[in-house]
């Protein structure tokens, strides 16, 4: 089993905010396969940053706001 990524997102809130747009359609308006689509929204992969910033482009979304790094060797209280 693939470890998750640090990098999160909000694709599939966006994606159902965007008229239910599916995986499929998401994929091939950025020029990838429905999996990667599907990884990137599970944390299994983080994009790169050319990708990360199409895929705000589509949402019409600053990337801060579809994607974001949880630090997770962040001191707590920090």
């Amino acid at each position: 089993m693939a470890a998750k990524t640090p990098v999160a997102n909000q694709i599939r809130r966006l994606r159902f905010e965007s008229g239910e747009m599916s995986q499929k359609a998401l994929a091939e308006a950025v020029g990838v396969t429905r999996q990667t689509i599907v990884a990137i929204e599970n944390a299994k992969y983080a994009p790169s940053l050319e990708l990360a910033f199409l895929i705000a482009r589509r949402f019409d979304k600053p990337l801060e706001e579809v994607f974001w790094y949880q630090d997770t060797d962040a001191p707590k209280g920090s």
